[in-house]
């Protein structure tokens, strides 16, 4: 089977491509979208023997309106058939609001409605609204719909008036090859600063009634100018997966306030370092991580603080916790996630066959 899977090199979706594209028994060509990947990105693909086409074409988030993404999405289909696919897979559904030469399976990691609906509870700003339009128009063109989470599929499918509710298919991630390094006595969060559904400010004020340090790494100003400034957290700027595992080898308390999340990556490679997980009482987070976490209200500052301090302040719990997120991660692997896209791809193979 040849897929044509569609990434891009800013956020996440490069390492899921990344890691499902080598988990596959399928020849995969990568054709990415946005900015060029760097060096290290590079390099990452070709030991993997991975095909990166740059294709020059925007990200849909980053258009001032629909014609580029249109056109996009007929460029993508048109590679589609001069590779040869058997499958497209589109990470970025709103490419999907054109005709495909072949079955088009449209995987929704995150968008605008969504996060529009469960941050702000009201309709998207008439600006923006061509956006969820196109993505809306993708998942019912769509061969075959994916999310990460039952909880997000759910969500997507009310929002976009669905037939069907997509697939759940939970991402799977590589372990990182974490250093020797001392514990750290405190708390850590990882993600988008910027981002108000990440609650950084519930995290900001959580960290002024800690007693011990409360680290927080990633990005405070977003590409579009938004930005944060905490005032308690100790905000280190984004850092290189180098020195994500060097703090995550030291086992802290690792936090998410979010008050919305499709997956969570940071979570899972938190878990896999065996770090104890204190999160938001949100549906996500309930699917993959009930039973082996704290669940704190998303916007209780004093109720995550009180965790926090109650699991530094018993080094048997601490342990005792990060083991059984460590058992839970096992759970999420490449393999796992690609046994499940294979059956979705096949499925969208035969669909198309009977339909012919």
């Amino acid at each position: 089977m040849r897929v044509l899977m569609t990434t891009d090199a800013v956020g996440g979706v490069w390492q899921y491509s990344l890691e499902l594209a080598a988990a596959l028994e399928a020849e995969v060509v990568l054709a990415v979208l946005g900015p060029v990947p760097d060096a290290g990105q590079r390099a990452a693909a070709e030991a993997l023997g991975l095909r990166l086409i740059q294709t020059g074409l925007p990200l849909d988030w980053l258009c001032d309106g629909p014609e580029p993404v249109l056109a996009a999405g007929a460029r993508i289909a048109s590679l589609a058939r001069e590779i040869g696919a058997d499958v497209a897979h589109l990470n970025a559904p709103a490419l999907g609001a054109v005709p495909f030469p072949v079955p088009m399976v449209a995987v929704n990691h995150g968008c605008l409605g969504t996060w529009w609906d469960a941050a702000r509870g009201d309709a998207v700003d008439k600006a923006l609204a061509w956006l969820p339009e196109l993505i809306g128009e993708g998942l019912h063109t769509a061969t075959r719909t994916v999310t990460p989470t039952k909880a997000y599929a759910l969500a997507t499918a009310r929002l976009y008036g669905l037939p069907v509710t997509p697939a759940a298919v939970h991402n799977g991630r590589t372990a990182m090859q974490l250093p020797a390094a001392e514990p750290f006595h405190g708390a850590l969060t990882v993600g988008r600063l910027w981002d108000e559904v990440k609650n950084t400010a519930t995290l900001d004020a959580a960290a002024a009634r800690l007693n011990a340090p409360f680290v927080a790494i990633g990005a405070t100003r977003a590409p579009q100018g938004a930005e944060v400034a905490p005032r308690h957290l100790q905000a280190t700027g984004p850092l290189p997966e180098g020195g994500l595992a060097e703090w995550l080898a030291r086992r802290p308390v690792f936090v998410s306030a979010a008050r919305f999340e499709p997956f969570g990556l940071a979570v899972l490679e938190a878990a896999q370092a065996g770090c104890p997980l204190v999160l938001s009482d949100i549906p996500t987070f309930r699917e993959l991580w009930d039973g082996v976490a704290d669940f704190v209200a998303p916007d209780d500052a004093e109720g995550f603080a009180d965790t926090i301090d109650a699991l530094l302040a018993d080094p048997a719990r601490h342990a005792a916790q990060g083991q059984a997120a460590r058992q839970r991660a096992a759970r999420y692997t490449p393999a796992a996630m690609a046994a499940a896209m294979s059956a979705i791809y096949r499925d969208a193979l035969s669909r198309r066959t009977e339909a012919a």
